[in-house]
């Protein structure tokens, strides 16, 4: 991989006239049909990708039991369908523009690097980073909780942190070996996942009586518990965006398989919620997360009981090895263009981002000991941070580059793209405003610490200390500054 210095960089990009800053092209970056990247590694296609994006977002529903006991069936219904409008098609829409816009592994990093700088770009790429493993940090210890009843030596002491570094150690070598062979056994656990479901609604439907769906008691909804199981079920689309460049013409595929993901999210979600609560009396109580397995085990018996508890256990495998997939091609993203050392954009002889994948894996060993509750408070406080940096990059893009290339285009101008991202801006506020103060602490805290990161790093390169480069067939992102342009509002075929 050829680099130039972050220097000689920094200078070309300040020397051209404003003109030339405006627009950019990936000339030679993903911009045809190759199957194989630079370093000779084929890339991902059609199918992984879409269970790459299911595997990020979502895994199955696995979880999602805690809304019908948070509100009962009609607003878990409901929820999951408004949330799916308010907020899975914003962030999936924005994704697939800024995707197609920025073709590389640098994701949501370069967007706002783009429109804000390198120092936003930063605590962008660290509170998502972090966000993400401390998410991942949780699937080892899920796993466990299903096998835990048929192996009573690992619910706790040092069979179960043995247990916890065996898997994580096992995972992080599949990611070693290739995103393609992530990508194909995502395709296999999302199926295996997703299947006996299809069987429990099958079964389901005889049983079916309409009126259970209609029960609610607005005097009686845990409102916190509610929004965070939504919230956590239907975020993460644009973790994907990290992994554009390693996908087979990105520009064309990524849209795309955002788009089928997206029906295979929220189907996966509202098709076993309608057919289970209205198959059997809801007790909301017992609505907890694994009751699945319970409904699938009176509807159909133990075969269908089992089936669902392997399927859970595995999901949780798929979920840990996209996630560090994406957060480890982060960090060879970042690298890539200077804002970490070089050392970070080393690729393994499989082509997998290596020093990525040891620092996000020793980052979810550390994390590990942290309780569900806090790791799910914690994650979607960091990742509500990114996510505002996500909605002014979007924004101040569309405002100050509007003639730049986008193979994919909202089909919003910019007041309408604005309107777009009112409703989530919201939901980001109501979720913050919910967290305790001892994980808003802990967050606000993280945050800072990016802060004193960022100009550290900038400092060791100027000592020479570390060596940083960006990658030569990368271009010079744009300037943030405003430019008078045409309209936007027509959207661009995909």
């Amino acid at each position: 991989m050829k680099l130039r210095s972050t220097a000689v960089t920094r200078a070309n990009s300040a020397s051209l006239p404003m003109e030339d800053r405006v627009d950019f092209k990936y000339d030679g970056v993903n911009d045809g049909q190759e199957r194989k990247g630079g370093h000779g590694i084929p890339k991902v296609s059609m199918i992984p990708l879409v269970f790459l994006i299911f595997y990020e977002v979502s895994g199955g529903p696995f979880g999602i039991e805690d809304s019908v006991k948070a509100a009962g069936p009609l607003l878990a219904i409901v929820g999951f369908l408004l949330f799916a409008l308010i907020w899975s098609v914003p962030e999936a829409l924005i994704t697939a523009e800024m995707g197609t816009m920025f073709p590389e592994n640098g994701g949501y990093v370069v967007w706002v690097s783009s429109a804000l700088g390198p120092f936003w770009g930063f605590q962008q790429g660290w509170a998502k980073w972090l966000s993400g493993v401390i998410d991942n940090a949780l699937y080892p210890v899920l796993f466990l909780d299903y096998v835990k009843s048929s192996v009573p030596a690992l619910s706790g002491g040092l069979p179960r942190t043995f247990a916890v570094l065996v898997l994580t150690v096992a995972l992080t070598y599949m990611n070693y070996r290739g995103l393609t062979i992530v990508g194909w056994v995502a395709v296999f656990l999302g199926v295996f996942s997703l299947l006996p479901f299809f069987v429990m609604g099958l079964i389901a439907i005889p049983q079916i009586e309409p009126s259970r769906w209609f029960e609610m008691d607005l005097d009686n909804v845990n409102w916190g518990l509610y929004l965070n199981t939504l919230f956590w079920n239907l975020n993460y689309w644009d973790s994907i965006s990290t992994l554009a460049g390693e996908v087979e013409n990105p520009k064309r595929t990524l849209p795309r398989a955002l788009s089928y993901a997206l029906v295979l999210v929220v189907g996966g979600y509202l098709y076993p919620l309608i057919t289970c609560t209205a198959a059997l009396p809801v007790v909301r109580e017992s609505w907890t997360d694994g009751y699945f397995s319970d409904v699938a085990k009176i509807l159909g018996g133990f075969w269908l009981h089992s089936w669902i508890q392997a399927a859970a256990a595995l999901s949780n495998m798929g979920n840990f090895v996209t996630e560090m997939s994406s957060d480890s091609y982060q960090l060879l993203g970042m690298a890539e263009r200077g804002m970490l050392p070089e050392f970070f954009a080393k690729r393994s002889r499989h082509g997998t981002p290596l020093i990525g994948i040891l620092f996000s894996a020793c980052g979810v060993v550390l994390l590990s000991w942290m309780s569900f509750q806090e790791i799910i408070a914690a994650e979607n406080y960091l990742y509500c941070f990114g996510m505002i940096l996500e909605f002014i990059a979007f924004i101040k893009l569309r405002m100050t580059h509007p003639s730049t290339s986008r193979p994919y285009r909202i089909p919003l101008g910019t007041v309408g793209a604005v309107v777009m991202i009112i409703p989530p801006t919201i939901l980001i506020v109501i979720v913050m405003a919910l967290a305790s103060f001892k994980v808003m602490a802990v967050s606000i805290l993280a945050v800072f610490a990016g802060f004193v990161l960022q100009p550290g790093l900038v400092y060791v390169e100027k000592k020479r200390w570390l060596r940083f480069s960006v990658r030569e067939d990368l271009p010079d992102l744009p300037d943030s500054s405003p430019v008078a342009a045409e309209d936007d509002s027509t959207p661009l075929v995909v």
